[in-house]
């Protein structure tokens, strides 16, 4: 009787210390621009190591970037992790997030030390992922229509209102695709191009994963997506394939940062230093994301798209992360593209 008295008041010390711990390990406001699954992940994961709290809200890219711009002089959020890379070098630009140089950057492949460097250190790359298409190989056959192969593909008559892609306004995916672009052929040349392509084009989305899951259940043939997320959809049975474009194509850098003015700026950097770790970021794969990890030393799954077998441009992340020029390209896209009837 004795004893398990004894064990009892043993349990309930360590269940006291481990509440203390919790407790003055505090918490920590995480703004997360990935899937649900992923935001998941992390977040338990993380507190299961840390006994931090973390409170999660989803936003994507664009909104989250309104939402630091919006809470300037109070923040609410610590950590703003993953969505492209082009809002965070805005939000680097207009001071809303803190500088901070990573022990672990040497970790990183140069893409992801590139995007710290020309943030002034305000951000970092956790991921990146190609753009390019998807498309339905049963509507393929179904249509007889060639799978696209280039750029120049989308534009022809067979694939009027067979195409989907994201509103740039809202969508990183889509901005990256005007970017893309515009590099590749000029920015007058572009947009003759995106007017071709606008006749093709059933829907312009909110959301930058819309499409390709419109693609995987057979609602639209072709989508111009990023190609990390097409392994997710094939795991569920859909008949969905992938290929990227003949001329070059650009991809994202999902960054991560740390927001200026962060309530709890210690914990903050905890989960930050975490997040580069090879642990850390198989979390993606296990939430069925297969973009290619920043950290060189994560054990890559084989569904993870091959960089070395993409046609990259060379993507001017500087120029393009500009609040200004992101600004100008979609007002211009809005004027000459948008407005157009299909």
């Amino acid at each position: 009787m004795k004893k398990t008295h004894h064990s009892l008041a043993a349990l309930a010390l360590a269940a006291g210390a481990s509440l203390a711990q919790a407790q003055s390990a505090g918490q920590l406001n995480v703004v997360c621009s990935v899937q649900d699954e992923w935001c998941s992940l992390m977040s338990t994961t993380f507190t299961r190591s840390s006994g931090i709290k973390v409170n999660v809200l989803k936003r994507g890219s664009g909104e989250a970037l309104a939402q630091l711009i919006a809470e300037r002089t109070n923040p609410k959020t610590d950590v703003w992790f993953g969505g492209t890379g082009d809002p965070h070098l805005q939000a680097a630009e207009q001071d809303l997030t803190l500088a901070y140089k990573s022990p672990s950057l040497a970790q990183l492949h140069p893409w992801a030390q590139a995007q710290a460097e020309q943030s002034g250190w305000r951000t970092v790359g956790v991921y990146s992922g190609p753009l390019g298409f998807a498309f339905n190989t049963e509507l393929l056959a179904k249509k007889k229509l060639a799978p696209p192969k280039c750029w120049k593909d989308l534009l022809a008559p067979a694939l009027k209102g067979e195409v989907q892609v994201a509103n740039p306004a809202s969508s990183g995916t889509a901005y990256t695709m005007i970017a893309t672009i515009v590099q590749l052929m000029g920015e007058d040349k572009a947009y003759e191009y995106l007017k071709g392509l606008h006749a093709n084009v059933s829907q312009y989305t909110r959301s930058g994963t819309g499409p390709i899951k419109a693609v995987a259940r057979g609602e639209t043939t072709v989508s111009i997506s990023f190609v990390h997320d097409a392994p997710g959809e094939q795991m569920q049975g859909f008949p969905i394939a992938t290929d990227t474009p003949c001329e070059g194509t650009g991809a994202e850098i999902g960054s991560m940062s740390i927001v200026k003015g962060a309530r709890n700026l210690d914990n903050a950097k905890k989960f930050y230093e975490w997040a580069l770790t090879p642990g850390a970021q198989q979390l993606g794969v296990a939430a069925k994301q297969f973009q290619l990890p920043s950290n060189k030393s994560t054990p890559l799954d084989s569904r993870i798209p091959d960089f070395r077998k993409i046609k990259f441009i060379a993507y001017d992340y500087a120029k393009y992360g500009q609040s200004a020029e992101r600004k100008r390209l979609i007002e211009r896209w809005e004027r000459e593209v948008n407005s157009l009837p299909r």
